[in-house]
């Protein structure tokens, strides 16, 4: 049973993969507008960007996983890369 809940938790394709990321960038700019209204000037702006470039940084690592480990199933990288 707890397998079958735990695969829910599972990104199993790209699809998926653009939903979360798609999910965290609406977080990040209502945190960010958040920011700026809290701190107005240069330091609401650079939280601002923090919180954008965080969704950046994020969606890139969700992508290169699944490209990673859609490699690893088809055999052409070692699964001792990902250690």
């Amino acid at each position: 049973m707890l397998k079958k809940i735990g695969r829910l938790f599972v990104i199993k394709n790209r699809f998926e993969a653009f939903l979360i990321i798609y999910a965290l960038a609406l977080g990040a700019m209502t945190r960010g507008t958040a920011y700026l209204e809290e701190y107005p000037g240069i330091f609401g702006q650079l939280l601002f960007l923090a919180t954008s470039g965080a969704v950046f940084l994020g969606g890139a690592k969700i992508l290169d996983c699944l490209r990673l480990e859609r490699q690893i199933e088809e055999g052409s990288l070692p699964a001792s890369r990902c250690e």
